[in-house]
This record gives structure tokens, C-alpha cells and sequence, in this order.
């Protein structure tokens, strides 16, 4: 496809199609990893090019998948969305294509029937709704929302605190909830026979990633258990961005393990193009080998 913000992928008779909404943005791996510079990220020579500038900052996206199995057409996190006001100004008042580029893999925001959410953070919930006539409304008004039910406690009892990790809760959760399309489900739950949570807690303690397979192909879509590839090669790196940095330490290591050499397709949330590719072993530890 000419539109470099999608990109497929066929497993079995399943299609992933990624919809970058916030792409190739680079930051300072200090954002990430406190105490690390550009100087530590630049030993890993094996992330260059497509996950490190030539100034040794780390580069990411923000990005959806819409997946398509024989029975279900199913958004996977909603990115940002637009015109909204975020903690960060880069990330406010967006403009995107975001629903014409799910339209134009043949899914419209009318098609989906089921929005899956790894965990309920800003960046994987903004297209949860849009603005219309100054009112936030459920982008997808024939989809089932799901929300794994100890995340979504624990989301709304920071907002009931005030916590500004959960600003965002009253525009992106709570529409959904008015309009009694959220089913409240378990961290292993099944949607179908090609689609499964799996729990992978430390991000956020209800975190999940999503499991695929079909016709003896698999894949795995991680969520935020990992931000940037590097993360692979040190998973035991306790990053900024974790509730219970040293639980994520243990549910990467063990991400790690299981994938290893396999042939699940590893398609990263926040990795950047090419986005999906495989983990391998590389001594005492691994690296994320890209699909080309």
C-alpha cells in the first residue's frame, strides 16, 4: 500500500494491519531509562537503522492494529486521538487520517465489532471516542469495548484520586460506560478461536498483551510490556514508564523465554517501522531481529 501508516501482516487467515498514528518520533533514551544517554544506547549497534538516530536517541510510534480473523473485524488499542489535550503538547490537539487509514484496510469504524484494550493509558485509549458537537462519543458504536476488569478498577480509582495518569479517563472511559458498550473481562480472555489475552502484568497491573493464531502461524501483539526493542536486550531494566518496574522486569525475561527462537511473529506497540519481527538469543541475552 502506498500509505507508509499501514502496513500488513497474514498469519494463518488472520490479517494485522498497523495504523501508525504518531510515527518515527524520537526521544532521548533518558525518557525510558533513568541515567542512560545516547552514548549507552549507541552500543547496541544492532538497532540501527530503524530504532536509533544517528544522534543515539531512541525512535518509537504510536500505533494501532485492526485485526481481521474469518468471524471478527477487532481494533487493538485506539492510539491518542485527536483533538484532545494531553499531558504533552506534542501530543495535543492531534489531526490524524487515524479513521480514514482503518477505512481504507477495509475496516470503517462501523465495521468493528470488538475494541480490545492492552491497558487503559492515554496512548491506547484516545480513539476510544471522538468529538462531535463539543461531546465525546464512542468511535466504534457497534463494537463490544473490552477492558480487563482489574485494570479498569484500578484506572478508575486513580481518577477518583485525581491521579494525572487518569486526566484522560472522563473523556476516552467513561463515554463507553454511558453508552453500555464495555463488558469487563479476565487477563486470559478468549474472543475467539484465532484471538487471546494473555496477562502480562508491570506496565499496568491489568496489562495484556494479545495473542494470535491460525492455521499453525502465531503471532503476539505486546502492548506496553516493551516500548523500544532495546528492551529485549535488557529486559531486567527497570523503566520509567512501569507502575511495578521490577514485576515488569519479570513478565519481559519471561517474554523473552517463551518466544525465543520461535516462530510467533513479535509485533511491537510502540516499535517503529518495520514494527514486527522475532525474538532470538544473543549470548546471555536476546535482540529483536526485524521482518524486513
Amino acid at each position: 500500500m502506498a500509505n507508509t501508516h499501514i502496513r500488513q501482516w497474514k498469519i494463518g487467515d488472520v490479517t494485522v494491519s498497523r495504523i501508525v498514528e504518531v510515527g518515527g518520533f524520537s526521544d532521548d533514551i533518558g525518557m525510558l531509562f533513568a541515567g542512560a544517554d545516547a552514548n549507552w544506547l549507541r552500543q547496541f549497534t544492532w538497532l540501527a537503522p530503524h530504532f536509533i538516530t544517528p544522534e543515539g536517541k531512541m525512535i518509537i510510534s504510536f500505533q494501532a492494529f485492526v485485526v481481521r480473523t474469518p468471524t471478527r473485524r477487532v481494533m487493538i488499542d485506539t492510539c491518542i486521538g485527536n483533538d484532545r489535550q494531553t499531558r504533552f503538547p506534542v501530543f495535543s490537539n492531534l489531526k490524524t487520517r487515524f479513521l480514514e487509514d482503518i477505512a481504507a484496510v477495509g475496516c470503517p469504524a462501523e465495521s468493528i465489532d470488538t475494541v480490545l484494550c492492552t491497558h487503559l493509558h492515554y496512548d491506547h485509549v484516545g480513539w476510544n471516542t471522538h468529538l462531535v458537537d463539543g461531546r465525546w462519543v464512542p468511535t466504534f458504536p457497534n463494537a463490544r469495548y473490552l477492558f480487563a476488569r482489574k485494570e479498569w478498577e484500578h484506572t478508575k480509582k486513580l481518577h477518583e484520586e485525581g491521579d494525572i495518569h487518569a486526566t484522560h479517563y472522563g473523556d476516552t472511559i467513561e463515554p463507553i460506560l454511558a453508552a453500555g458498550l464495555a463488558d469487563f473481562v479476565e487477563t486470559d480472555h478468549r474472543l475467539c478461536d484465532e484471538l487471546w489475552f494473555e496477562p502480562t502484568p508491570g506496565h499496568t497491573m491489568g496489562h495484556v498483551s494479545v495473542r494470535i493464531r491460525s492455521k499453525g502461524e502465531e503471532a503476539v501483539i505486546t502492548g506496553d510490556i516493551m516500548h523500544h526493542p532495546v528492551q529485549c536486550t535488557v529486559p531486567d531494566k527497570r523503566a520509567n514508564f512501569d507502575e511495578d518496574p521490577d514485576l515488569a522486569c519479570r513478565t519481559r525475561e519471561d517474554f523473552m523465554r517463551r518466544f525465543e527462537g520461535s516462530r510467533v511473529l513479535v509485533i511491537g506497540s510502540h516499535f517503529a517501522d518495520p514494527t514486527a519481527g522475532w525474538i532470538v538469543r544473543e549470548g546471555a541475552t536476546w535482540r529483536f531481529v526485524p521482518m524486513e
